[in-house]
C-alpha cells in the first residue's frame, strides 16, 4: 500500500511539467447555493464542502459511501446494505442506525423530519447531481442541529439516460432518467430499482424508487415548484458479531443464543415505504424584495422485525418554510438580510408484537409520539469591496412533544423543551485573488428524536435532554495560481449534554445524556485541476487528497462507578485520509482510483475495546463511446481491491460485545449508461 501513495505523489511532483491545463474548474472557482443564499466558494464563511460529479460517480448504485467519505469531516458508515449512517465531526455518536443529527434537504424540501429523522437510505445515488455538506451548527439559516446540514441537488438540465449494473452477490441496479426544459416547464421524472443478495447471510436488500419535479417559470418574476418522491426499501439485518464470530465466519449473521433466537431466524430486517409530495413558490416583488415558501407532507410505512420484537410505524409528517428576503446594491456594498419560519410536525403511531419467526405474534406496546419542532430566524450578509464577508444570523428555536400509550395500559405526557436562541457569526477576508481566511462561531443545539425518546427498549424517556453546544473555527483557502487549490480548517466544539447510545442484555437500544465533549479538530483538502499531458498513452491527470486529524474527548461523563472523563470519543477515528487519483489512458480509458485510510476506532465508552486500522481501496474504468447518436459509457468498478478484511460500521457500546458488521471483500460491478 506505500508504493501506491509513493506513486500518487510522485505523480503530483511531476504535474509541474504539464504542458497544458483545461478549463475545469477548482472548487475555488464554485459556486454555493446555501440554500439560496449563493456566494462563491473562496469568499464563503461557512464551513462547506462541495461533493461534485466526479465524487458522485465513484458510489455503487446502491449508497452515496465512497463520495461523501471524500469530504474531510464527513463520514458515512455502512452496517449492511441498506443501513446506513452519516456523521459531520463524529454524530455517529447517538446512531444506531440511520441519520440523525444532520438536516438534509432535497433541493427546496425539506428531507429530515420534524423530530430530526432522515431516511437517507431510500435515495438512489443516481438522482443525486450535487451535494453541499455544512459542519458544526448552521442554527441561524438550518435549525437546531449541531451535526451539520446536506443540501441535495437534482439534475438542472436536459438529459435522457438509462442504465444498468450488474455485480457480485447477486447486485442489479437499472435506472432511467429524463429531464427537459418545455416551455415554462423543466420537467423531471426519474426511476431505480436495486436488489442485491450482499456479503453475508441475512442481508439482501431491494430498493424501488420514482422521483418527479416540476419548475414552472410562469412569469419573470415568479417560479412554481412541484415535486413527488416514492420509494420502497426493503433490506434484512444481520446484526453485530463478536470479534471471535467474526474471525471464525465473516459471512454469518448474528446466531442464536442460550436466551434469544438469531438474526435469520427472526427474518430480521427493515421494511420501509415512503411517500413525499411538496410546492415550493418563489417571488421577486423588485430588485431588492423576493419571498419564498414551501409547503410538503409525506407518509412513511414502516416495519422492523427484530431479534425481540416486531415493530410497525406509521408516520404522518407536515412541513413548512418561508422567508422574505431584501437585498440592496451600491457601488462597492451588497447587503442582504433574510427573515423566516420553518417548521414541523411529526405524528407517529408504533405497535411492537412479538416476532415469531419474522411475522407479528402477540400485542406488546402501542404508543403514539406527536412532535412539534420549528425555529423562526434572521440572518445579515454584508458584502464590502468584494473583499470582506459576513454572514450573521440568529434563530429562536422551539421543540416539543406528546406521548401516549394506549396498550396494555393507558399513560400519558407532554415534554416541552426550553426555547434556544442560537446565534452565528461567520467572517471571511479575501486577501488576494484566490485566497481567504475564514472565522467563525456558532451555538448548536439538538433534541432527541421519536428513535430516542422511545428506543426499542419500547420505554418513554422524557429526562433525556437536547445536547448542545459552541463551536469556533478558523479557515484558510488558497488557490495556486490555475492549477491547485487548498483548504485548511481548525475547529473546537464544546458539547454539553451530549447523547449516547446504550444496549441492554436483549440488544435493545436506549439513550442517556453523557455530560460533556470537547471536540478538536483539523481537516485539509488538497485538489487540482485537471491536467492536459499532451501524451497519447497517458492523456490527462488530476488528484484529489483529504485528511481529518481529531481530538475528541469526554469530559466530566461518569457511568455509574466508572469515570469517563477524559477518555476518546466512542467510535470516532483520529485520522481519516482519502485520496482520489484520476487519469485517462489513450484519451478514451477514464481511470479513477480511490484510497479511505480509518485509523483505529474506540468501540465502547471505556475505550477497552479498539477496531483495528483499515485501508480500503476502489477502482472505477470508464470507457465513453458513441452509437449513432447516443452516448454510451461502459463501467467497471472494483470494490476493495486489496480484498481488506475490515468493517464499515461498529454498534458502538454493543451489549455482549458484539460490535462488528463485517464488510464484503473485493467485489466487481459491470454496467453501462446510455445517454440519448
Amino acid at each position: 500500500m506505500k508504493k501506491v501513495y509513493i506513486f500518487i505523489f510522485t505523480i503530483s511532483a511531476i504535474l509541474g511539467s504539464a504542458q497544458e491545463i483545461d478549463s475545469a474548474q477548482l472548487i475555488s472557482e464554485v459556486r454555493i447555493d446555501a440554500y439560496k443564499k449563493p456566494t462563491a466558494f473562496i469568499s464563503s464563511t461557512k464551513s462547506v464542502s462541495v461533493v461534485s460529479e466526479i465524487l458522485l460517480d465513484q458510489n455503487p448504485p446502491e449508497r452515496m459511501l465512497e463520495s461523501i467519505n471524500q469530504i474531510a469531516g464527513a463520514r458515512m458508515e455502512e452496517r449492511s446494505p441498506g443501513s446506513y449512517r452519516i456523521s459531520l465531526r463524529g454524530s455517529t455518536l447517538r446512531s444506531p442506525f440511520g441519520v440523525r443529527n444532520v438536516k438534509v434537504y432535497l433541493d427546496d424540501f425539506i428531507f429530515s423530519d420534524a423530530s430530526g429523522n432522515t431516511y437517507f437510505n431510500v435515495l438512489s445515488p443516481e438522482l443525486i447531481s450535487r451535494m453541499e455538506i455544512y459542519k458544526g451548527p448552521e442554527s441561524g439559516d438550518y435549525g437546531a442541529v449541531t451535526g451539520g446540514t446536506i443540501l441535495l441537488k437534482t439534475t438542472a438540465s436536459d438529459k435522457t439516460s438509462f442504465s444498468l449494473a450488474s455485480g457480485s452477490y447477486g447486485m442489479f441496479n437499472q435506472s432511467f432518467d429524463f429531464s427537459k426544459k418545455m416551455g415554462k416547464h423543466f420537467v423531471e421524472v426519474f426511476q431505480n430499482y436495486y436488489q442485491t443478495d450482499s456479503y453475508r447471510e441475512q442481508s439482501k436488500a431491494k430498493r424501488k424508487q420514482l422521483f418527479i419535479k416540476d419548475h414552472f417559470k410562469y412569469s419573470e418574476n415568479g417560479l412554481l415548484k412541484a415535486m413527488l418522491l416514492y420509494a420502497e426499501l426493503g433490506y434484512q439485518t444481520p446484526g453485530g458479531l463478536t470479534l471471535e464470530q467474526m474471525e471464525a465466519d465473516r459471512k454469518q449473521s448474528r446466531p442464536a443464543t442460550k436466551t434469544l433466537p438469531g438474526a435469520k431466524e427472526q427474518d430480521a430486517g427493515i421494511r420501509n415505504k415512503m411517500l413525499l409530495a411538496g410546492l415550493s413558490h418563489e417571488y421577486n416583488f423588485n430588485h431588492n424584495f423576493s419571498h419564498f415558501i414551501l409547503v410538503q407532507g409525506s407518509y412513511v410505512d414502516f416495519e422492523n422485525p427484530f431479534i425481540t420484537n416486531f415493530e410497525n410505524r406509521f408516520e404522518k409528517n407536515f412541513a413548512l418554510r418561508t422567508h422574505l428576503n431584501y437585498e440592496k446594491n451600491w457601488k462597492n456594498i451588497v447587503l442582504a438580510y433574510r427573515f423566516g419560519f420553518e417548521g414541523g410536525i411529526n405524528d407517529i403511531m408504533i405497535k411492537n408484537y412479538d416476532n415469531n419467526r419474522g411475522t407479528e405474534g402477540s400485542p406488546q406496546n402501542f404508543d403514539k409520539i406527536k412532535n412539534i419542532s420549528g425555529f423562526y430566524f434572521i440572518s445579515q450578509k454584508l458584502n464590502i469591496n468584494e473583499r470582506l464577508f459576513t454572514d450573521i444570523s440568529l434563530s429562536l428555536n422551539s421543540n416539543s412533544y406528546e406521548w401516549e400509550r394506549t396498550y396494555p395500559e393507558s399513560e400519558n405526557g407532554t415534554v416541552k423543551y426550553k426555547n434556544q436562541w442560537l446565534p452565528n457569526f461567520g467572517l471571511s477576508y479575501l486577501l488576494a485573488k484566490g485566497f481567504s481566511v475564514r472565522a467563525k462561531a456558532g451555538k448548536g443545539n439538538s433534541a432527541p428524536t421519536n428513535e430516542e425518546i422511545r428506543a426499542s427498549d419500547q420505554r418513554f424517556n422524557p429526562d433525556l435532554r437536547p445536547e448542545y453546544g459552541w463551536n469556533k473555527e478558523f479557515g484558510i483557502r488558497k488557490q495556486f495560481g490555475n492549477i491547485f487549490f487548498a483548504e485548511g480548517n481548525y475547529f473546537d466544539f464544546r458539547m454539553k449534554d451530549a447523547i449516547v447510545r446504550r444496549q441492554n442484555q436483549a440488544g435493545q437500544e436506549f439513550f442517556v445524556n453523557s455530560g460533556a465533549t470537547v471536540q478538536k479538530g483539523i481537516e485539509i483538502l488538497l485538489e487540482s485541476k485537471n491536467f492536459n499531458l499532451k501524451n497519447e498513452i497517458f492523456s490527462f491527470f488530476k488528484f484529489r487528497f483529504s485528511g481529518s486529524f481529531y481530538h475528541f474527548k469526554f469530559k466530566n461523563y461518569h457511568q455509574n462507578d466508572a469515570d469517563f472523563s477524559g477518555n476518546d470519543l466512542t467510535g470516532v477515528p483520529r485520522t481519516t485520509i482519502n485520496s482520489l487519483v484520476n487519469f485517462v489512458l489513450f484519451k478514451k480509458l477514464s481511470v479513477d482510483y480511490s484510497h479511505f485510510y480509518t485509523s483505529k476506532i474506540p468501540l465502547n465508552d471505556g475505550n477497552t475495546v479498539w477496531s483495528e486500522p483499515s485501508m480500503v481501496a476502489n477502482m472505477r474504468l470508464n470507457f465513453p463511446f458513441e452509437l449513432d447518436k447516443t452516448k454510451l459509457n461502459l463501467f467497471l468498478q472494483i470494490q476493495n481491491i486489496y480484498n481488506e478484511k475490515y468493517v464499515a460500521g461498529f454498534d458502538i457500546n454493543a451489549f455482549g460485545n458484539r460490535y462488528y458488521n463485517p464488510a464484503a471483500k473485493r467485489n466487481f460491478i459491470f454496467g453501462v449508461k446510455a445517454v440519448f
